[in-house]
């Protein structure tokens, strides 16, 4: 599938879906080489760490397309999620025993940008919806697949569970914005994340329609 359909992906479900923000398309960096010509590295161009939800938020409110390697990151989830640093071996983290992470240097990072203007193939979608929203992607899948969306709820570490589970398993998703998201990027209350694969991304479109 080209760019450009993924492109026009992306305005389709902002108009079938009245979404108020972009859909994200998200890639995970295997080299520095797969970095968008001009993308937004916030610890380079701008001389601070940035939250992977920080990052999110500029794709879906204003379009940009950031690239955020280990040096970038303010918070330790996304780092260990993404198998960007070792295991800690950290309390906290010991305790979370379904806590996804990708092996080890697997990626380097990853690039986010609006579905609907990245310059790239992204390996999943993540959309910011209000229930009526995400009841509609519900009806969809059941619809097209015939099935049922599962998920499991954390309250917090959001960056990991949106991006890591649904990459393994190709597997929709609906995540909880953590207690960071409110915080840092000013989700609204009435906002979840819909995750899909990019692989059922054009079969959900049909069903949408």
């Amino acid at each position: 599938m080209t760019i450009k359909k993924y492109n026009r992906y992306g305005k389709e479900l902002e108009q079938l879906l009245i979404l108020k923000d972009h859909p994200i398309a998200v890639k995970m960096l295997k080299r520095e080489a797969d970095i968008p010509e001009g993308a937004f590295r916030p610890k380079r161009d701008a001389g601070y760490h940035l939250a992977q939800c920080q990052a999110f938020a500029l794709s879906r409110r204003q379009g940009k397309v950031v690239a955020m390697l280990k040096e970038d990151h303010w918070c330790f989830a996304p780092l260990m999620a993404y198998g960007l640093v070792e295991d800690p071996h950290d309390e906290f983290i010991s305790n979370a025993v379904d806590f996804p992470c990708f092996s080890l240097g697997r990626y380097i990072g990853m690039v986010s940008a609006s579905l609907e203007s990245a310059p790239f193939e992204p390996d999943l979608v993540l959309i910011y919806a209000e229930p009526a929203q995400i009841r509609r992607l519900l009806m969809a899948v059941k619809h097209g697949e015939k099935r049922n969306v599962f998920s499991e709820f954390d309250a917090i570490d959001s960056c990991a569970y949106a991006i890591v589970p649904v990459i393994e398993k190709n597997e929709y998703r609906i995540t909880i914005p953590d207690p960071g998201e409110y915080s840092r990027t000013a989700v609204r209350d009435d906002e979840l994340i819909f995750s899909i694969p990019k692989d059922r991304l054009p079969g959900l479109i049909d069903s949408l329609k």
